[in-house]
């Protein structure tokens, strides 16, 4: 009993912590600018040690974009809750657009996506957590389209999860272009109409 109290209290610290570093990165990465932000910069300034700081983060790309993983259990429950009747396409696009959002009012969530799009490390990592989200999503469309278990040649589900969340991206880099005048769950609308009009039969 005493052991699982102190687990829960150290969880608990850890989240705070980790928790505390993330926001206090985040405002000197809008201030400074990410690439001219070190890790002796946020450790210095969350009043933790650099080593501290590597039990927290694996990479400064981190810190922007760490909460994606777990973003992509979250879209992969809801595309598992959708209805049988939704098409695979429908499906995920309602997954996708019914994920909570990450709180941040417009304008910081557009200095962030300025950031994310111009640096490219950050941009390396963002895809590198898409594809973790593929293969997260793959399956259940998979079980939509009846696609047989263990056939590699059938590649429909890759294909669909991959082109709808190349056109997240588009989405997003347009939003952040037109300095979000116009809402993202149009602009991916609209990239994925486009797609699927190009090719009759979807």
């Amino acid at each position: 009993m005493g052991d699982s109290i102190e687990h829960k209290l150290w969880a608990r610290t850890r989240q705070a912590v980790h928790a505390e570093v993330a926001r206090t990165a985040m405002e000197l990465f809008l201030e400074r600018g990410f690439e001219a932000t070190t890790i002796d910069d946020i450790a210095a300034a969350a009043g933790i040690s650099r080593r501290s700081f590597f039990r927290y983060f694996g990479t400064k790309e981190d810190l922007v974009l760490g909460d994606l993983a777990a973003h992509g259990e979250r879209i992969r429950e809801l595309l598992q809750a959708r209805p049988d009747s939704e098409d695979a396409w429908t499906a995920l696009l309602n997954a996708l657009l019914n994920a909570p959002r990450l709180g941040r009012d417009q304008a910081t969530m557009l200095k962030i996506s300025k950031m994310l799009y111009g640096t490219p490390s950050l941009r390396a990592r963002s895809i590198e957590k898409h594809l973790h989200w593929q293969a997260l999503l793959t399956p259940e469309i998979r079980r939509r389209l009846g696609a047989a278990p263990g056939d590699g040649q059938d590649l429909r589900a890759d294909a669909i999860v991959a082109c709808v969340l190349a056109c997240l991206d588009v989405a997003g880099e347009a939003w952040t272009r037109s300095e979000g005048a116009e809402p993202l769950e149009e602009l991916v609308m609209a990239a994925i109409t486009a797609v699927r009009q190009s090719t009759p039969g979807t």
